[in-house]
Parts: structure tokens; sequence; C-alpha cells
């Protein structure tokens, strides 16, 4: 039978060691700013950046949010964001995505200044993870690495399997694991025996965006279960990419969803901010 990793628990410890290092910081005058910029309406955008903005608070962070309409223009965007740029109360920049369809969101991102990226999907960013020389990691996968680690295994010489290959989990994802030694296969869509492939990893992640696709049939015996997924089951609940309750007795960890990754994610948002006003002040 599993043992939860509680997401909600881990990213309390986090926040509170940001926290604290915060008020270092505050101690000395230094004041640490995060600037969030949503364009449009998106329910499930707003829930995030309210999420973002609550824990700025909870961090002692002062949290800046920028709400565009529907119909902001692409030009807007990345004046806004040269705006923030040349901000020294900013710290860190995130614009929340998805943005409407007008916009680009890669030049949005690639207008970001490499420093202030604290969402760490510039190329230039995304460049230091390849090569293992980085100040900020995308948050996702920084959460799931805080979450395994919290379970006591070690990385090191294990199977990973990461289920997803997009830029922003399942890449960065298989690259971490592999910079804590880690024998790492990504599996996408054109995988051939994935069930096969998923039931020898003795650590699991699953990021592909589709409810309860990975069955008991894809666990190994005892294996550390981590769920990215974040989805809508055939009632409208949040679930996640595995199959929580028919896993539960097969895997060693898991993570539950809502209270796995979720919570982790924007508690490493916080940890980069945190570095992104360090490293401004010369003190990394």
């Amino acid at each position: 039978m599993a043992q939860i990793i509680d997401g909600k628990a881990i990213s309390a410890k986090v926040k509170a060691q940001v926290r604290e290092e915060a008020d270092k910081l505050k101690a000395r005058g230094i004041e640490i700013g995060l600037a969030v910029v949503i364009v449009g309406n998106n329910p499930a955008s707003r829930v995030y950046v309210n999420n973002k903005k609550k824990a700025c608070e909870e961090v002692g962070f002062t949290s800046y949010e920028y709400a565009l309409p529907e119909e902001t223009t692409e030009q807007e965007l990345l004046d806004l964001v040269n705006k923030l740029n040349a901000d020294d109360k900013v710290n860190g920049i995130l614009v929340q995505l998805p943005l409407p369809k007008q916009i680009n969101e890669t030049a949005v991102i690639n207008a970001i200044l490499p420093e202030k990226d604290v969402d760490a999907f510039h190329p230039e960013n995304v460049g230091h993870i390849m090569i293992g020389d980085f100040n900020f990691l995308p948050c996702t996968p920084a959460g799931v690495m805080e979450l395994i680690a919290e379970t006591g295994v070690d990385v090191c010489g294990k199977n990973c399997v990461v289920i997803g290959r997009s830029n922003i989990v399942g890449k960065p994802m298989a690259m971490l694991l592999l910079h804590k030694n880690g024998t790492v296969t990504i599996c996408h869509s054109r995988t051939k025996n994935l069930a096969e492939i998923c039931s020898n990893a003795d650590i699991l992640v699953a990021a592909v965006g589709k409810a309860k696709f990975v069955t008991p049939d894809m666990v190994k015996e005892g294996a550390v279960v981590i769920d990215v997924g974040m989805n809508r089951n055939e009632n409208g609940k949040l679930c996640g990419d595995v199959d929580y309750d028919a896993c539960f007795e097969k895997a060693g960890y898991i993570t539950p969803v809502p209270g796995g990754v979720g919570p982790m994610t924007i508690a490493m948002l916080m940890k980069n901010t945190l570095t992104a006003a360090k490293v401004k002040n010369g003190l990394m």
C-alpha cells in the first residue's frame, strides 16, 4: 500500500524557508517583487494568478498584478514586459499561459529578461538547465524533485520514466532526473510497449494530460508515482493522469490530485523569485 506524498505540507515547508530568507533580505532593505501578467478571462488562469498572489503574501513578497483585456495586442504585451524588465522593484516576471491566439507565446517568453524569468522558460535558462549550470528551474519539475526527495528515495541509479515531452514539464523533468544520476526514459504518444516500459520504472512521472491514463499494469510494485496531471473526470471532479484508487495498492509512494504537485509548483515559483532577488543583489 502506498504512502501519500503530501504536496500541501511539503510546499508549506518550502514557503516557510523562503519567508525566513525574505525576512532577512528585508532587514537589509531588500524588498522582493513578483509581477504577474494575465491576458483575457480564462477561469483556470485567474485561479492560478490568485493563488500566486496569495503565496506572495505568505512569503512576504510584493505582488504586482497586470490584468489585460482579451483583445490586447502582442505589441501592447511586449511593451508591458519591457517596462517590467526595466523596473527595479520587480525581481520576477511571470506571464500566465495560455495567451489569446493573436499573441505569439514564444515572442513573449523570449522578451522577458533571463534574470527575471522565474518560470525558467527563456531559451537561455533552458540551456543552463541542459548543462546543469542554472539559477532557476521550471517550477513544476523542480517541485516534483522536492516531492521525490521527501520520500527518501535516492534517484541515483534508478529507472525513471517520464510520460510526456512538453517543454514545460516532460523535457526539463527528464533533465533534472538525469542530473541526479537517474536512468531516464521519456515516453510519449508514439512510444511502443508503453505499459511495459512504465512497469519497470522505480520512479514514474505522469505528465500526459489524460485522465486516469496510468493504470496498475503500468506501475511497478513499490514505485514512486508522481502525478502531474490536472484533468476533470466524467463528473467534473479534478483528477490526475494516474488512476489513483486503482494504483494506490501497488505504488510505494503516490501523489494525490489535488494536493500533490500543484502546491509545489507555486512554492517553487516563490523560491525562484527569491533566487532572482539574491542574484540581482550579488548574494549568490
